[in-house]
């Protein structure tokens, strides 16, 4: 597609006409898994240290040249004994591994089935974002063809050979029974599943819903990305002047959003505040070069959650660390937040973690504001927009006295499919 073609003007304000404020949502729990650690205690003590998780990869023949993000359970020996007899028989790939690790982590799967028995199963709802899904079983497939040339028995599953897989598989693992449904929207799946959950919420279609990602480390996923010129054959720069490409993660994280009813419990937890869509549908794998869809999406985020960009302390941002990538995102945040603003990219902690980033970072956000902490951008040395101070480079602990209240998650897809969400901490 032509990248030359007339720009539309970048929008500064939110389309009030066209978007409603929302009411806060509480996130009653949430866990993480990626190569930064297993739960929460590991993900902040990794974002405290600041340095990369990223490891030579070693995933699949033929191996391409480069540094990911991979959860080491997954490659241990005994990985083939990760997920419980029930559902292993049926289920057992990468990815529902990786997924069990993101239900188990930090207790989720109970609070989960606490909420299907304190609203039934059928108002329990379910929205996964993934990328590759089970993509992988369909290589192994491929690899080992049976005797007749078709797919050997042991991958022959109609369940698991479908992007519907990993929420089937979450959905009876936490014995849910209200509406589910799979976004996939590269980057930004796993965030816009918030957007799903919040509208089921209001809508009354459900009391709760489970949202989450997940993706793992395959070929198809690697050799694609490297086919797009995108792979970088070292850890991932965000925000770098250097910067040459992106690393590839795998991860999985989960949320239990309900409705926010001011009881004293509930102000204890951290709240979804708002949240914004758009595509600009300017090219399959570019941003739009002045950031269009991103500015839609972040102006309808803030609309939504009644605030400006100066009233948010905290900015994960997407960077990718492909060139463009971030130059763009670099000039969205200068035209829209404050100068107070702290802002930095995890992806060379993590990997870009696909169709799980956006979970995965909202997770960081959360983080940030139960503990104070402002992740520093992992290797970022020389920053390409050195006259911006927004950006932090290394970990930053903010005193007691000077909480942070508002966090805000970038998550911008291939396609032009953009998703901004702002959280609040405990009120």
């Amino acid at each position: 597609m032509s990248t030359t073609r007339p720009v539309a003007s970048v929008p500064t304000v939110a389309p009030a006409a066209s978007v409603a404020p929302i009411p806060p949502i509480a996130i009653r729990a949430f866990s993480t898994v990626s190569a930064a650690g297993f739960g929460q205690a590991e993900l902040r003590a990794s974002l405290q240290t600041g340095l990369t998780r990223l490891t030579p990869n070693r995933n699949g023949e033929p191996t391409l040249d480069t540094w990911v993000g991979a959860v080491p359970a997954l490659d241990d020996a005994d990985a083939d004994r990760l997920l419980p007899p029930h559902l292993a028989e049926a289920w057992d790939a990468r990815v529902t591994r990786l997924a069990w690790l993101g239900l188990v982590a930090d207790g989720f799967i109970d609070a989960a089935r606490a909420a299907v028995r304190r609203h039934g199963a059928p108002r329990v709802g379910l929205a996964l974002g993934t990328s590759a899904a089970t993509i992988a079983v369909t290589e192994a497939a491929y690899r080992a063809p049976a005797a007749d040339g078709g797919f050997p028995a042991r991958w022959r599953s109609p369940r698991l050979n479908t992007p519907h897989a990993p929420a089937m598989f979450v959905a009876e693992a936490l014995g849910l029974g209200g509406p589910a449904v799979t976004v996939s929207t590269a980057c930004s799946s796993s965030a816009k599943v918030f957007a799903v959950a919040e509208r089921w919420l209001r809508l009354g279609l459900v009391d709760a819903v489970v949202v989450g990602g997940v993706d793992a480390l395959c070929q198809s996923v690697l050799w694609g990305f490297a086919s797009l010129g995108l792979v970088s054959r070292e850890p991932c720069r965000p925000f770098d002047a250097r910067r040459n490409g992106i690393s590839i993660g795998e991860a999985a994280g989960f949320a239990l959003l309900e409705r926010h009813d001011a009881r004293a419990a509930d102000d204890a937890m951290p709240r979804l505040l708002g949240h914004g869509e758009a595509n600009d549908a300017f090219h399959m794998s570019s941003p739009h070069p002045e950031g269009l869809g991103a500015a839609l999406a972040l102006a309808a985020a803030l609309a939504r959650a009644r605030l400006d960009g100066d009233a948010v302390g905290y900015v994960n941002l997407h960077g990718t660390a492909s060139p463009k990538n971030d130059e763009v995102e670099a000039a969205l945040v200068a035209r829209h937040y404050g100068t107070r603003t702290r802002t930095s990219g995890t992806k060379g902690l993590t990997g870009h973690a696909m169709g799980a980033a956006g979970v995965l970072e909202a997770a960081v956000c959360l983080l940030a504001l139960r503990h104070g902490l402002v992740p520093g951008t992992t290797g970022c040395g020389q920053p390409e927009t050195a006259g911006d101070h927004r950006l932090a480079l290394r970990p930053e602990q903010r005193p007691a006295t000077q909480p942070l209240r508002v966090a805000a998650s970038h998550s911008f897809g291939f396609g032009g499919s953009n998703a901004v969400l702002v959280f609040g901490g405990a009120a």
